[in-house]
This record gives C-alpha cells, structure tokens and sequence, in this order.
C-alpha cells in the first residue's frame, strides 16, 4: 500500500489485519485496542476508547457532552447513525434567561450554560446494545483507573489549562481539580479526578439509565446546578433517549460519502464536496494558491447556507433535497472566482429561512475517533463538550464537567436556532465515513467546531485527488477559514509550513490571511482508518497537532 505523491514526515500510517483504534490520546488508543484484544467490537473498543478520553481529555470530551456516531460493515444493512445528542431544559426558556439578566445571548460558560442534558451516555448504551460483545462493565476499567490513581497532564491539555487557567479560577469545584495549588499543571504533571472514578464506578456497575439518566448521578448534578442557574432537573435526564436516526449522503468522484443529518452541520459538509465536485482539484496541485483559494470559496458558500437554516429539524423543516442537489451546487458554484475571495460575511444563501439576523460562528472542543474490527465492523465517533472545559462548572461532586452547547441558542424568537424547550441546537459536530460499492472504505473526521467540514474536506481531496496515505493527508498542510478560539474576525489561517509565496498569492486574491504555527492545534486534531478491501488491510493514521496514536493488531 505505496503512497508516493505526498510528504514523507515520518510519522508512517499503521498497518494491521485484525483491528484499529484511532483517536486523540495515546492512552484512550491503547484501551480501545484493548478491548478489540479481549474478542470486543469496534463499538466496544469506541466506548472504551471514549471512556478514556473523558478522564484523559477533560478540556474536549467528558460524560457531560453529546456524541453522534456512524456504525457500518457486512451485517448493518448500509450506514446506521446514531444521534447522541440531548435537547433543551423543559425550564430552558428565552424568558427563563431574560428574567436572569440574559437579553443578547445566553452566557458561555458558568451554570446558566449548562441548560442541554448530556446525551453521549446513552448513545453509548444504544450503541453496545446493538453491536457490544464485550460485558459493559468491562469497557470501564482503564478510564477508571486513569481517574483514581491518576494520569500524566498531555501537551494539549497542559496547553489548554494555562490558557483558560483564569476561566477555571472563577468557578471553585474546577479550580480544586484542574488547578491544584492554584496553577495550571504542566505537561507531565499527575491528575487525578477522585468524583469522576467514582460516577464511571456506578455507570460501570448499575448502567447507563439506571446509574446516570434515572438515578443518583442525575440527581446530584441537578441538586448541584439547579439552586445556581442551570435549569436542567432529574426529570430532564430521565426524559431523554439517544435514538438511531436517518444519515445523509452525496457523491463525490465515484465514492458514497455519509454524513450525520441536522442538528449537525454535516450538510455543509457534503455541499462543499458538491462544489468542489465540478473542479478539476488534481489539477491544481497540492499546496498551491488555486488549491487553498477554491477550498476556502467552496466553504464560504456552503457555510452561508448553513448559517441560514441549521437547528433542530423538529422545528423548522430545513430544505436539505435542494441543499444537496447537484443542480444546486451548480448553480452555487458560479459565485466562485478564482483570482477574487468573496467577502464571507456578505454571501447570500442560496435559499432564504426568513429574516436577515445575527448568525454568529460557533466555537467548539472535541475528540474525534475511529475503529474497526476484524469481521468488518466500522465505527466513525465524535463527542464534544462543545468549548474547552464545556460550561466550566462540575456537577457537584461527580466530577462531570457539563457541556454548554446549549449556549449556542439565540435568544432572537425570529431566529431558526432559537431557543425552545426540548430543542437541540445547531451542533458542529460531524463524524464521516466514504464507502465504495456499498462497503466501508474510509472513516475520519476531526475536531475543531468550523474547521469540522474544512478539515474533512482537505482529508477527502488529498486522499481521492492526490493520492494520500492517511497519515500524508492528515499531515499536510491545513487552514481555518472563519473565527478561530478567541478572535472576533473572519480570517483565513494558514498553517506557516504553508509557503510566503502561497500565502502572497492568496493576499492578492483578497483573502483575509493570518499565519499561526507550523503545526497548529486548533487546526484541528484529525483521524482516520481506511479500509483496503482487496487485501483485507486497516490503515490507520492519528494527528501530530494532538496527542494521538493509531494502533492496529
């Protein structure tokens, strides 16, 4: 499996016959070879390996977010999609929030921000109850032990504590476990989450409904939250069900590509491989000026469409035939010029939802991960906490930090993403998979809220258009085109091993360049197992921008 077209970094893709883990710690991959070991799935390998990544990655994962997962292979009947995602607070209200001081938007972090129930335990549940071989309690142990006796603080984490050292400062039960002695722990350090140990003890012991949704951890987050701001109750948690819902698909140069449906932003996705679809990618050369240039027009025009519809489909029937048509990329794609930028902010949607309103850009922290087995199993996995650290506040003594996607409703009652009671919001969130002739040829994804469907998109050409190993295309040069962690402004940032003159030409052409790291985290941190069917191989590859390995058997 000889990939000669692109960089050689030395870092190779893993190549192995029987399993593959991927994600964003090392140690989350070694528990989900684990369990792929002991005789699991790649479903018991994913919980394992998600486990793990809530105790060992705590700034992007954790029991208090929301997952979405997409499951395929010989016995699945084509791709099946689990939404693992909780809606609104039956107490959430726009006038919940008003009569608490909150007129423009909902605040970001602190108890008001925790208002959505934390829905990536039961998709856990869904998930092992259709595919699991492995006893549930089993899957535990690892992300157990790594909270009990504790685990050494990775670069990511070391870098993301000391940046948001002064936001953990304000909300004391954060400050007592991320900065003992009152400091951001560097890289190395021991962490240890003694409340955590003890909930992933009971989700072990008593299950995902009766521990977790039904039981005492609920209680004790809402006993904890509730008398402080946040409006989830027990009943809010005992309502909610992930569910197994209907993926959404395009073609793209003779491939089936499968993404998540609304809440998420997977139709973005698609539509930028529909625009790109009718440029001849190869053509232009990796790393070059056309190349970055048409990557970042095809996201502008996508994006506008989703700014315009994304939320709940419960609530507003958001047109997606249309948005993923072909004749509609067609038609799209003529706003493209290839010696001008278009200015992101002042491109039309293709189709009108109403009104013309504040759309702001979404943030977000996340793990993506991936894992296959042995009898063709496939599983393409991501979970999120929405902003490092989520809300910024634990549920009492659990150790759970929750999530503040629900921070992302507007306020606005003419607002497609307006906040209702029982609603889930706009969601960045996307795992992908490709499949040739009906079969799993390609698992990925990545985190980082915009760079989601950017980074997806720069994957998929360089594998399909280039010629790629995964690790080359998970490697190569990456941008952001919008608002980065902490900017106010739409730019587009380019990793510096991106050449002066590159980035020169993309100047000229009017796009707004900003330069960061040679090897930028908030670039996102990608994975990805790709499936060679004729000789029965798993190549893996994991992101050198994080912490990650690919580990194969």
């Amino acid at each position: 499996m000889s990939h000669s077209n692109g960089p050689r970094t030395g870092r190779p893709p893993v190549l192995a016959p029987r399993g593959m883990v991927c994600t964003p710690h090392y140690l989350a991959s070694a528990s989900g070879l684990d369990a792929l070991r002991r005789g699991g799935s790649a479903v018991d390998a994913a919980i394992a390996a998600n486990a793990t990544l809530c105790v060992v990655y705590p700034h992007m994962a954790g029991l208090g977010g929301d997952g979405f997962w997409l499951i395929a292979g010989p016995k699945t009947g084509g791709v099946q999609a689990l939404e693992a995602s909780g809606p609104a607070a039956l107490a959430a209200t726009r006038d919940y929030y008003r009569e608490r001081g909150c007129t423009d938007q909902i605040p970001a972090r602190g108890p008001l921000a925790a208002l959505t129930t934390p829905g990536a335990v039961d998709g856990w549940r869904l998930a092992h109850e259709r595919h699991g071989r492995l006893p549930w309690a089993s899957l535990f142990a690892d992300a157990i032990m790594y909270a009990r006796d504790g685990m050494a603080v990775s670069r990511s984490l070391a870098d993301w504590l000391a940046a948001d050292a002064t936001i953990l400062r304000q909300f004391p039960d954060m400050a007592r476990i991320y900065l003992p002695g009152g400091r951001p722990q560097r890289e190395g350090a021991r962490l240890m989450q003694a409340g955590l140990a003890d909930t992933f003890e009971q989700l072990a012991a008593s299950g995902a409904r009766a521990a977790f949704y039904e039981g005492p951890i609920a209680r004790r987050i809402c006993d904890a939250l509730g008398p402080v701001g946040s409006p989830l109750r027990p009943d809010d948690f005992a309502r909610y069900q992930a569910r197994w819902v209907s993926p959404i698909a395009t073609t793209y140069r003779g491939h089936e590509v499968v993404q998540m449906p609304p809440s998420t932003q997977g139709f973005a996705a698609l539509q930028i491989l529909n625009l790109l679809e009718g440029f001849d990618v190869a053509g232009w050369g990796d790393g070059t000026a056309d190349y970055y240039h048409h990557m970042v027009e095809a996201v502008k025009v996508a994006f506008a469409d989703r700014d315009e519809w994304l939320t709940d489909p419960d609530f507003v029937d958001i047109p997606l035939k249309t948005l993923l048509s072909k004749d509609y990329a067609a038609r799209r794609r003529r706003l493209i010029d290839a010696g001008q930028a278009l200015a992101a902010d002042q491109i039309e949607p293709g189709l009108r939802y109403g009104a013309r309103l504040d759309r702001r850009g979404p943030d977000g922290d996340t793990v993506y991960f991936c894992a296959s087995d042995a009898d063709g199993l496939v599983v393409s996995i991501i979970q999120s906490i929405y902003h490092d650290f989520g809300a910024a506040v634990v549920g009492g003594d659990t150790g759970v930090i929750m999530q503040n996607r629900g921070s992302f409703f507007s306020l606005d009652e003419t607002h497609p993403n307006r906040l209702e009671p029982g609603k889930r919001t706009f969601h960045t969130i996307i795992p992908a998979m490709m499949l040739k002739d009906g079969k799993p040829v390609l698992a990925y994804g990545t985190m980082g809220g915009e760079g989601q469907p950017q980074t997806q998109a720069a994957m998929l050409t360089r594998l399909v258009d280039f010629g790629y190993d995964v690790q080359q295309a998970i490697e190569a040069p990456r941008w952001l085109m919008g608002r980065t962690w902490g900017m106010a402004s739409r730019d587009l940032w380019l990793e510096s091993r991106i050449s002066d003159e590159t980035a020169r030409e993309l100047r000229l052409r009017g796009q707004p360049v900003k330069m960061v790291g040679r090897w930028d985290g908030t670039l996102g941190h990608a994975q990805a197992i790709r499936i060679d069917h004729a000789t029965g191989l798993f190549e893996g590859g994991a992101d050198p921008r994080g912490d990650g390995a690919a580990m194969g058997f």
